[in-house]
Parts: structure tokens; C-alpha cells; sequence
């Protein structure tokens, strides 16, 4: 077999892979009551949310994530990959819906993480991790919190006190709040400059960013 055809074959293989990650972590098709018009922008980005990139960027990503989902540790990489091409001109911003059994205390730690200005390391550690603290699809918060212990200057003894904080269990709540409001029943959910994808799909997300770009 020649070396392109075999690595032909190994990113067929690989595409299949990513297709059948989102296909089981998202239950297939989108449902019917999926949004499809622009989210009023006070319910989509409330103030004090995690973000990258500058607050006037041209586009902005909004994306409700669960950290136990496998789609959005797949997804998240590809994200960062689209503001890395486009400094200064796209901004994410995230939500929480912490849809898997016990995802709940992992939102709190990462919300209780952005206190520390260590949120954007949290997430990334726990979605590079997530096969050591998700076990089918069920959390173990304590081998989430060994994964944090790892995460340079992030204080463990604050972040665990921080997490019963009426601010953490708040903000928790209103992301809970909005995506429902918004519609929102599976991760990851994208908005783009308020409009939500017509279909799930990174190549969807992908020519919906660049559009809005060139708009």
C-alpha cells in the first residue's frame, strides 16, 4: 500500500471518528425545537462571563459547553484554532449547562477557577483530561479536582472554598437559566453574532464564523 493512499485513508478514518463522537454525544439530529432566530444579546452575553479576545471583536462565538462532554473537548481545539487565525477579530465567549450526572460541581469549580483569573487553564486542563474524571458519561468530581490540582498558581484550598460562594451558584444558575430560555438541550450549542448554527457540525460553525467575518 503507498504512503498516500494510507494516509488517505487514516484522515477518512479519522473524520469517521469525530462524526461518530458528536453523533453519540449529541443524540444525533438536532431537534425540532432547535433555535433559529438572533438570541436577544442580553440573555446571550451577560456581563462578567469568561471570554477571549477583545469585547468589540467583528464576531463573537457564544458557546454553551458541559465540561464532561466529549464533543465540546473535541470541539474546543478547533475554536481556539479560529481565533488564533483571526487575532483581534473574533471573541468567544462561554455558558455553562452542565447536562451530564454531576457536571454541576465541575461548573462550580470552574467558575470558582475564574476568581483566581484561572478559568481559560481550568477548562482546558479538565477538556485535555476528561477521560480520567468522566466514566460513561458520569462524573468523578474528586479525580476532576486531582486534574485542577496540576494547573500552575491555581490556589485548590481557595478554589474549594470559593465554590460555595452565593456568586458561583448564581452564575451557575442563570447560564442554566438562559440556555433554556435560549433553547439550548444539548453541547455544544454555538451562537454567532447572536444566531445559533442551522445545523450541528464543525464545518458548519466553521463557514458560519468566516461568513460573518467577511460580512
Amino acid at each position: 500500500m503507498s504512503t498516500k493512499l494510507l494516509f488517505a485513508i487514516t484522515v477518512l478514518l479519522l473524520g469517521a471518528v469525530l462524526v461518530i463522537a458528536v453523533v453519540v454525544e449529541r443524540g444525533g439530529s438536532a431537534p425540532a425545537d432547535r433555535p433559529v432566530a438572533t438570541a436577544d444579546p442580553a440573555v446571550l452575553v451577560r456581563p462578567g462571563l469568561p471570554s477571549l479576545g477583545p469585547s468589540d471583536a467583528k464576531v463573537t462565538i457564544v458557546e454553551f459547553l458541559d465540561p464532561a462532554c466529549e464533543t465540546c473537548a473535541l470541539f474546543f481545539p478547533e475554536v481556539k484554532r479560529m481565533l488564533a487565525a483571526n487575532p483581534g477579530r473574533l471573541r468567544l465567549v462561554t455558558r455553562h449547562v452542565p447536562f451530564h450526572p454531576g457536571s454541576e460541581a465541575v461548573v462550580a469549580m470552574l467558575e470558582a477557577a475564574q476568581l483566581q483569573g484561572k478559568y481559560w487553564e481550568a477548562l482546558e486542563a479538565l477538556l485535555r483530561a476528561q477521560d480520567r474524571w468522566v466514566n460513561n458519561h458520569r462524573v468523578q468530581p474528586d479525580a476532576a479536582t486531582a486534574v485542577l490540582d496540576n494547573v500552575p498558581g491555581l490556589d485548590m484550598a481557595r478554589l474549594q472554598a470559593d465554590m460555595q460562594r452565593p456568586e458561583v451558584r448564581q452564575r451557575a444558575a442563570q447560564d442554566f437559566a438562559d440556555a433554556k430560555a435560549l433553547k439550548v438541550v444539548k453541547t455544544p450549542e454555538y451562537f454567532v453574532n447572536g444566531k445559533p448554527l442551522p445545523t450541528f457540525g464543525l464545518e458548519e460553525l466553521r463557514g458560519m464564523v468566516d461568513a460573518a467575518l467577511r460580512k
